[in-house]
């Protein structure tokens, strides 16, 4: 859910701003320098995925990988998740320059939540099938906090905007549902490639145990 410019409240765009920032320096601060690449893999996966509109009735939803991001990389989401919207912003028009913290909040903060849900069960999973729904809820989880607080930003913005919200949230609906499978696949077949990848070093510093050990 990309929101442009010139639709949101003055105050809207400050507070979110505001919490953008915050979000994006303790994002800054807890990563690590070699796992640069993998904060830069997943802002480029997060890039790509929400290019890609899906006609749903009158309205078109994308995916945003915003809970795959959140388990993988916990807090460093904010900043993974800002470059990738800076960059739609600049040369897609997607999305909105002004705009910019409050995309950045409606994404990144369910991204944290769902890390702060899900890191250490899915650390902990006894099995694959047990991986896949814990991905699975936490991609769904993810989609349905970004849509409840980008209807909260723009009704805060003003009641006109009911059906436009309406509208929003029916589109994703499909969505929800599609978001998990993708999320929970991924951590299904991570664990049987790169199961280290499981571990989100980023959000648990100086655990050396391995998933399923």
């Amino acid at each position: 859910m990309h929101i442009p410019d010139g639709v949101l409240a003055t105050p809207v765009l400050i507070t979110t701003g505001i919490v953008a920032a915050g979000g994006v320096a303790n994002g800054l601060r807890k990563i690590d320098y070699e796992e640069v690449p993998k904060v830069a893999v997943l802002s480029a996966a997060f890039f790509v995925a929400s290019l890609i509109h899906i006609p749903i009735g009158p309205a078109s939803a994308h995916l945003l990988l915003n809970g795959l991001l959140g388990v993988l990389i916990g807090w460093a989401a904010f900043p993974a998740l800002l470059i990738g919207l800076v960059l739609q912003a600049l040369f897609f028009g997607f999305g909105g320059v002004t705009s910019l913290g409050t995309n950045v909040v409606n994404m990144a903060a369910p991204a944290v939540l769902v890390y702060a849900l899900f890191a250490t069960r899915i650390n902990q999973a006894s099995s694959q099938k047990a991986l896949f729904v814990l991905g699975w809820a936490a991609g769904a989880i993810a989609i349905l906090t970004t849509c409840g607080l980008g209807a909260v930003t723009l009704f805060a913005s003003g009641k006109e905007f009911a059906v436009a919200i309406t509208a929003i949230l029916i589109a994703h609906l499909p969505i929800i549902l599609i978001e998990g499978f993708v999320t929970g696949s991924v951590m299904v077949f991570l664990h049987k490639v790169r199961p280290e990848l499981l571990q989100a070093p980023l959000l648990y510093a100086g655990r050396e145990e391995k998933l399923y050990a």
